[in-house]
């Protein structure tokens, strides 16, 4: 199937099918109109944190062009082979926007594509699908597909502007955007055919380690904003050289229990990172225990706080409960 930059979609992706088939595991979407919100980045560590509590997890990337979540568990599966470690690796499936003489026939040889690989996947525990940053009609069907669905958004009013329109100051919520609009017309679509409420989760990713007032000022709009049209917030990634180091090698912060085996010195900033990755699978009620993957083995970033002098090489996150 090819790529092609489909016209505006229908909206009615429910119509003549699309929803899951019975016997389907829990879906998890990824999902935003911007790219580089961390996306895939977020869809992968999901995915290794359910299959290192031993689920069986299939995953599905609806971004076929950019086709980030494919190409780290590429590098993943690639790196494991070379490097002799047993990495886990979800059941993966590709669904691409296709070529069609019509838009219906474009439409419904996607609906056909994306309801075969979840067919393919539902005896799974879970299926983590990963969305393209643009309006279409496949990731509409992928939204719609949704029991879950995380959103993650870099904290700017640039992109606030995704979820609602600000009045001129940028002080008070005049509405919701076109995404929003679109998620609520997923979740009347869903009530219609007879499916469970989709639960949505917004992330705020790049947060600032300044208390800066915009910072205050997005949080304090987002929160209004989750109360009017039904989101709740979970808290996201700083913006860390960590993420773009592990990349070639299809790895996440849960498979470093010890970064000298990586050849990664682990720093303070890697620890933070982790514990990011703890308070946001806290957030997303995921079951996955007490533990992150690897920290029986590793020191407590409090310990290491109280050694600020000291190069802090081979360790990782505090061992706490969710």
């Amino acid at each position: 199937m090819g790529s092609t930059g489909l016209a505006a979609p229908s909206g009615d992706v429910t119509a003549g099918g699309g929803s899951r088939p019975p016997g389907g595991g829990r879906v998890i979407v990824l999902g935003n109109e911007k790219g580089g919100s961390g996306k895939s980045t977020t869809a992968m560590h999901v995915i290794v944190a359910l299959l290192a509590r031993g689920f069986r997890v299939g995953s599905i990337d609806l971004d076929a062009r950019q086709g980030t979540l494919s190409r780290m568990l590429e590098n993943r599966a690639a790196y494991g082979t070379a490097s002799g470690r047993a990495l886990s690796l979800p059941e993966h499936r590709r669904v691409a926007r296709v070529e069609a003489a019509t838009r219906a026939e474009a439409e419904a040889a996607e609906r056909v594509a994306l309801d075969a690989a979840l067919r393919d996947l539902r005896g799974l525990d879970f299926v983590v699908i990963d969305t393209p940053g643009s309006d279409s009609f496949l990731s509409r069907l992928g939204h719609a597909s949704a029991d879950v669905l995380i959103t993650p958004l870099n904290d700017s009013y640039l992109d606030l502007d995704l979820l609602a329109r600000l009045d001129v100051q940028g002080r008070q919520v005049l509405g919701p955007s076109l995404y929003s609009q679109m998620v609520w017309e997923q979740r009347q679509q869903r009530a219609l055919a007879g499916r469970a409420p989709m639960e949505w989760i917004v992330m705020r990713n790049r947060l600032s380690h300044i208390d800066a007032r915009n910072k205050r000022d997005i949080g304090r709009l987002l929160e209004l904003l989750g109360a009017r049209i039904g989101f709740r917030l979970a808290p996201g990634f700083g913006e860390r050289v960590i993420f773009r180091e592990l990349f070639p090698k299809g790895l996440t912060l849960l498979d470093l229990p010890d970064g000298k085996a990586e050849g990664i010195s682990l720093t303070m900033s890697h620890i933070a990172a982790r514990q990011e990755l703890r308070a946001l699978l806290q957030a997303i009620a995921l079951p996955l225990g007490n533990n992150l993957p690897g920290d029986d083995a590793t020191k407590s970033s409090s310990e290491l706080a109280r050694q600020p002098k000291q190069q802090p090489t081979g360790s990782s996150g505090r061992s706490k409960s969710f």
